[in-house]
């Protein structure tokens, strides 16, 4: 058997190693190439690619090694395709020479985060990405990633976790990038491949939630220049590609000079807004939240993770603690990210008086979580 016939009998990279089909060409090619021992042409034949292109996939996925994120998931790959290519090798062995009967093993879920968890997750960390100062922080030794953002006056708030396993994949998909790969705590930033990947994750977002409420349509793909725009204005619409109200309104000043938002009343904005995204995960937690100010609310417990339904039960205390009104506005600028301007025409409020409300509210919200949770509790996520 020739090499170029004993390539094509060989199995996939997926069915050969179980990785995961999420995972990018570069870093399957990367991972068979250093771990499975495979030629850069025989690569190159098995995909369709030039031998050029292969290489420089490979060139450069080892070059990002030196990036924590890449490395540690490249290692327990290579870890994992090692084990599965033993087997491999076994049951080729007892098989003899039939390559073609390779019968490939079912991923373990448990090792590997999903593609629909990936998705979910990415979505969450990369609307707070978009935000002006945000990083995220990934420590050597931690098994969680933080999603921080520096305001002006040198204050750090934290506003996002995520599990490393999802952190490692975002970097995998160049979706975000670390410019000092040797600190201690490496400090990563949204790429334009994170901005595009949030626009297109966002109209998926929308069109399940519009299939929802409406029942079955026909999808009709937009370009990726109507992503933002073709989108229709509903209630739940939220959008991340720019600051949130809270954060726009935190940097004006009133007539004494001062913050119109203190660090507290932005603080606690942000907990009903990240429990809410948290609520989000979980189908059976999605609802409209507005019936819960008509008196009309359905006010059974939906069924989930315990993360996600403990959520939803901290952001149902709190619009009820505010109630009409003040709840209306936290829900709509806290948590669907909606303009104030659009707020005062949606609740027939005068002009510029949403702002005054919105601070209302939020002092209101404040109060509400010492009394719950203490002052600086619960912990997000």
């Amino acid at each position: 058997m020739s090499e170029e016939d004993f390539e094509r009998s060989r199995p996939s990279l997926e069915q050969a190693a179980g990785l995961p089909r999420w995972l990018p060409q570069g870093a399957k090619h990367y991972l068979a190439h250093t771990s499975e021992g495979r030629s850069i042409r025989g690569l190159a034949r098995k995909s369709g690619l030039h031998p050029s292109t292969v290489l420089r996939q490979v060139r450069r996925y080892e070059a990002r090694r030196d990036d924590p994120l890449i490395d540690d998931a490249l290692s327990e790959l290579a870890q994992k395709m090692s084990g599965r290519v033993g087997n491999g090798k076994e049951r080729t062995e007892q098989m003899g020479n039939e390559p073609q009967r390779f019968v490939p093993r079912v991923e373990n879920e448990d090792q590997s985060p999903s593609e629909s968890r990936i998705r979910s997750e990415s979505l969450r960390v990369l609307r707070r990405l978009v935000e002006t100062g945000a990083v995220l922080a990934v420590g050597r030794d931690m098994e969680t990633a933080v999603v921080v953002r520096d305001a002006p006056d040198g204050s750090t708030t934290r506003s996002a976790v995520v599990d490393r396993a999802v952190a490692q994949t975002m970097a995998l998909r160049d979706w975000i990038a670390c410019h000092d790969p040797g600190a201690r705590a490496a400090r990563y930033h949204i790429t334009a491949a994170g901005r595009a990947a949030l626009r297109e994750l966002i109209a998926a977002s929308e069109n399940r939630a519009r299939a929802l409420a409406e029942g079955p349509v026909d999808f009709i793909p937009a370009r990726r220049s109507q992503i933002v725009e073709d989108v229709p204005q509903t209630q739940g619409q939220r959008f991340a590609v720019t600051d949130s109200p809270l954060v726009g309104l935190a940097r004006r000043r009133d007539k004494d000079g001062k913050p119109f938002l203190t660090r507290v009343l932005l603080a606690a904005g942000e907990r009903l807004r990240e429990d809410y995204e948290l609520s989000q995960m979980e189908p059976s937690c999605l609802r409209d939240w507005t019936d819960i100010f008509s008196g009309t609310a359905d006010r059974a417990t939906p069924k989930g993770s315990s993360a996600s339904v403990a959520a939803y039960e901290r952001v149902e205390a709190a619009l009820l603690e505010l109630g009409p009104g003040l709840g209306e506005v936290a829900l709509r600028c806290c948590c669907h990210l909606e303009g104030l301007e659009i707020t005062e025409q949606r609740l027939g409020w005068a002009a510029r008086s949403g702002k005054i409300v919105l601070r209302i509210a939020l002092q209101r919200l404040t109060r509400h979580y010492e009394v719950q949770h203490g002052r600086f509790g619960p912990l997000i996520g």
